[in-house]
C-alpha cells in the first residue's frame, strides 16, 4: 500500500520560511513533485523532481522555493523562502511511479500572513 506522508506545513509571516517534508512507503517513485490549491482555485504545480534530480519550478516560485530529495529515504523536501500572502494554499505531495501511476498525500497547510 502507497502512503506519502507530509508534514511541515504551518503560519509564517510574509518574507519568511518553511520547510515541507513528504516521506514516501511503499512505491519506488520516478519522480516527486508538491502542487497547491487556494480556495476557488485549481490545482496547480509547485515544483517537481525526478529520481535523477532533474527539476522543474513554476514561474511565479523560481528562486524561492527549491526541490530535493534523498533516494535513500524515499523522502522529497520542499524548501520555501520568502514566503508570499499568494503561496498560502494546502500543499500536496505527488509521487508517480514507474509505471505511470500517480498517488496524492493528505495535504498540509501553508498560510503566509501579510
Amino acid at each position: 500500500q502507497v502512503q506519502l506522508v507530509e508534514s511541515g506545513g504551518g503560519l509564517v509571516q510574509a518574507g519568511g520560511s518553511l520547510r515541507l517534508s513528504c516521506a514516501a512507503s511503499g512505491i519506488i517513485f520516478r519522480s516527486m513533485g508538491w502542487y497547491r490549491q487556494a480556495p476557488g482555485k485549481q490545482r496547480e504545480l509547485v515544483a517537481s523532481i525526478t529520481r535523477d534530480g532533474t527539476t522543474n519550478y513554476a514561474d511565479s516560485v523560481k528562486g524561492r522555493f527549491t526541490i530535493s530529495r534523498d533516494n535513500a529515504k524515499n523522502t522529497v523536501n520542499l524548501q520555501m523562502n520568502s514566503l508570499e500572502p499568494e503561496d498560502t494554499a494546502v500543499y500536496y505531495c505527488k509521487a508517480t511511479d514507474w509505471l505511470n501511476r500517480y498517488y496524492w498525500g493528505q495535504g498540509t497547510q501553508v498560510t503566509v500572513s501579510s
